[in-house]
Formats: C-alpha cells, sequence, structure tokens
C-alpha cells in the first residue's frame, strides 16, 4: 500500500523527509512518488518474466495510461523495460524520454491517421490493431513509409473478470478487440494476411484492471493459445509472439489482497506450458503490460485539511466532513467506478479518540469524495495534513482542471532528496489556451 521508503512513526516521512517538510518546499494538494521503489517494482516484473519464460521471453511494457511524464520514461529507459502507449500524446512523451521506438508498442482502440502516421515514421516496434479500420489504416501507413509493419491483434477472449464493469474489457460486449467466439477474431486474421506490408506477429489480449487471483489470465491464455493453433493448422507456421497484458491488482486498503509478479509469472507460465504441449505448439514470446502494479504503491497524495463539519443524520448519528485542498480533479477514481482509498494523519501523531469521517474535495459537486467511510482522530483540525496512498496509478493521469483548480505536481524522492518532475500548474497556465 505505501511504497518501500515511506515511514509512519510520529510524523509519516519518505526517504527521510517528512510530510511537513514536504508541503511546506512544494505545497498541496501534491503527488509524492518514491523513485526507488518505481525502479525496484518495474526490474521485479522483468525478472520475474525472464525467470518464468527464460531470457528469450517477450517484453514487460510498461502501461503508460497510468501514469506517465518525461522524466519517468527515462526510468524505464534506464531499467530496460519497453511501454505501452495509447494516444498520439503518450508515444511523444515516451519518445522526448529518449525511449527506443523498437520497445515502443502502441495500443487504443480508435488510432487516428496522424497517431498511426506518427507511430509507423518514427519506427515503434509493434502496433496492437483494434479493429478492420485500423488493418487497412496501418498497412497504408506503412505502405506510404516503405515499411513492414509488426502487428498485434487485440481479441476479447470473453471473460467476466472480477472488476468494476468500467475496467473489465474482455468480455463480449466491449469496445476492445476481436471476439473469439464470434468468429470476428479469425475473420481478422485472413483480412491482415492480405496486406504485405503487415507482419502479423501475434495475438493480444487485455481482461481487465485492479484483477487479484490469476484464474482469469489463465482462462485468457488458454484461449488464445487454441487460435494459435488453428491458425498454425491452417497456415503451416506458428505465430511467434503473445501479450497476454496486465490489471494486476495492488493494495488500497488494509488487508487489500496483492498480486506478486512472482505468483503471476508462475500461473502465467504453467497455463502457457500446459496449452502449448496440448496442441503440440513451440512457447511463443510473452510479453506483459503490468501499470498499476508499478507504478500504483510508489506514490501518495499529500493533502491539507480546510475545513471541517459535522451533519447530524437521520438516524440520529452524526457524520465529520473533513475538506480537503484537492479532490475529484486529482483522484476521479472514487466517483468514476466506487475505488476505496485511505488516507492518515502525516503531519503528527494523535491519541485522540476516532470519529467517523467522510473525507471530501472542493469542488462543486456532492460526488467530490475522496473516502466515504474512514475513523479519523477526533482532534483533526484545518492546517492538518492529511496523506493518501496507492495513488500512482490512473491519480494525476486522469487529472482535470475542474473548476478551474490548477493539476498538482509530481515530486521524485530519491536518496533523502526531492524533485519536481511534472511542476504545479498555474492559473497562468489555465488561461493561455483562452482565445
Amino acid at each position: 500500500m505505501w511504497s518501500s521508503s515511506v515511514s509512519l512513526g510520529d510524523e509519516l516521512s519518505i526517504s527521510g523527509l517528512s510530510a511537513t517538510d514536504l508541503a511546506r518546499e512544494f505545497g498541496t494538494p501534491v503527488f509524492v512518488m518514491d523513485e526507488a521503489d518505481f525502479r525496484l517494482r518495474a526490474s521485479n516484473w522483468d525478472r520475474e518474466l525472464k525467470k518464468a519464460f527464460g531470457n528469450d521471453a517477450g517484453t514487460v511494457y510498461y502501461a503508460a495510461k497510468a501514469f506517465i511524464c518525461t522524466e519517468v520514461a527515462r526510468w524505464i529507459k534506464d531499467i530496460g523495460i519497453g511501454i505501452d502507449v495509447c494516444t498520439g500524446g503518450e508515444l511523444a512523451v515516451a519518445l522526448a524520454g529518449e525511449i527506443e521506438p523498437s520497445v515502443i508498442q502502441v495500443h487504443g482502440n480508435n488510432k487516428s491517421l496522424t497517431e498511426i502516421d506518427k507511430a509507423v515514421s518514427v519506427g515503434v516496434g509493434c502496433i496492437v490493431v483494434d479493429s478492420l479500420v485500423e488493418i487497412e489504416r496501418v498497412a497504408a501507413a506503412a505502405l506510404k513509409h516503405g515499411k513492414i509493419q509488426k502487428i498485434l491483434l487485440r481479441l476479447t477472449p470473453g471473460i467476466e473478470a472480477h472488476t468494476h464493469e468500467f475496467i473489465a474489457t474482455a468480455h463480449e460486449d466491449v469496445k476492445f478487440g476481436f471476439s473469439i467466439a464470434s468468429g470476428a477474431a479469425w475473420s481478422a486474421i485472413e483480412v491482415v494476411l492480405t496486406y504485405p506490408s503487415l507482419d502479423l506477429r501475434g495475438l493480444h489480449a487485455h481482461i481487465g484492471s485492479q484483477i487479484l487471483d490469476t484464474d482469469s489470465f489463465e482462462i485468457s491464455a488458454q484461449r488464445l493459445i487454441a487460435l494459435l493453433a488453428k491458425y498454425r493448422d491452417a497456415f503451416g507456421v506458428e505465430l511467434a509472439e503473445l501479450d497476454l497484458g496486465g490489471g494486476y491488482g495492488i493494495h488500497y486498503l488494509p488487508g487489500d489482497e496483492e498480486l506478486e509478479p512472482s505468483v503471476v509469472m508462475n500461473a502465467l507460465a504453467a497455463a502457457v506450458a500446459k496449452n502449448c504441449a496440448m496442441y503440440k505448439l513451440k512457447i511463443p514470446q510473452i510479453s506483459i503490460e503490468p501499470g498499476r502494479a508499478i507504478v500504483g504503491p510508489t506514490m501518495f497524495t499529500l493533502y491539507e485539511v480546510g475545513t471541517i463539519k459535522d451533519v447530524l443524520l437521520e438516524n440520529g448519528d452524526t457524520r465529520r466532513y473533513i475538506s480537503v485542498d484537492g479532490g475529484m480533479s486529482e483522484n476521479i477514481r472514487p466517483a468514476l467506478y466506487s475505488a476505496e482509498y485511505t488516507a492518515v494523519l502525516a503531519n503528527r501523531t494523535s491519541t485522540a479518540a476516532p470519529v467517523s469521517s467522510r473525507l471530501v474535495g472542493k469542488h462543486c459537486e456532492t460526488g467530490d469524495i475522496l473516502i466515504r467511510d474512514i475513523d479519523l482522530a477526533s482532534d483533526i483540525s484545518p492546517g492538518d495534513l492529511l496523506a493518501t496512498p496507492a495513488t500512482g496509478a490512473y491519480g494525476r493521469s486522469m487529472a482535470s482542471n475542474y473548476n478551474h483548480v490548477p493539476r498538482p505536481p509530481v515530486v521524485a524522492v530519491n536518496n533523502g532528496k526531492a524533485r519536481i518532475i511534472v511542476r504545479r500548474e498555474t492559473e497562468a497556465d489555465l488561461l493561455r489556451l483562452d482565445i
């Protein structure tokens, strides 16, 4: 839940830097990121993939949608893994961080002509194709630039992953990919093979996010490998690659489970080996796409308490509303799909009795709730600092300027030093695009 450098002593600190000092130097709200923890988690996924599938395994693609900036892209380059991007903007950041195009994978269900042309022209390693329209568009771009573009076909294996419906992506009624069960996937394969400018390297599936067991991943692998066998039987050659996506769950609340890299990779290795043996296939290069599992726990958000209000409920109970200086503009996930977080008093300890509280933001929405129910010390007062852990994934990346609130900075901490890697927006930034 907390990154490895965080200490919850008399005052929350990270790599020896106290919450009070961080708030004083960088203001609040602020995303605080543990660089060493990010690097360790990314390296662990890479190590476990190679341990499970050998040194000639596929690629760990960091899912940029979870959080990306130029500095993080530089870390990814240093670590030696790949990156999965799903828009032209994410591609631009990856290139600005000097990630080699050959380890960039381009995703998305509706890539524009401009985005496809850019991806092909810079020489990205792979494009994950999501529709018949995209097959034609990628083929045309490759022909224009005199290239043979490597692609994967994104498939929907018909799995109801155990997660929120808004982040489940592999059942039949969904916008992503080609359905295996309906025959759309096989039809797409046949279409791809009519284009000489395309090199079909293999198949891809991503079944959802914040998944906390390996069963769904194993079933997905089984169904994709069955299609690999059908391809071999039809065309006499085996596809070389299989990307099994990401979506591995992390701790958000005390007592939550988390999918460890070794557990995931061992389960996938067993499932892939079993099904490849059954169909007499060589084991393909296996790639994965962890995003949240790498960046989620590396970051926490630090807030300052503004106002406190006790509200009498109809049943006679009292609920305390604690308002902080952020809210749904830097963490939309609780409002969007009921994501749950916890929080701690960060600038001091308290022995005061806990009181049932609701942690809310400053926006003009009743639904601007960060934590619906939490017991917090009854002596929390304006000016205190609160920290919410595990906000690295989809916090800053989904942040908005609702109510014209400037988005918070991201501060990276490493070896007892803190530096800004994404600066705080200003009112001048908010006005810059106005004509």
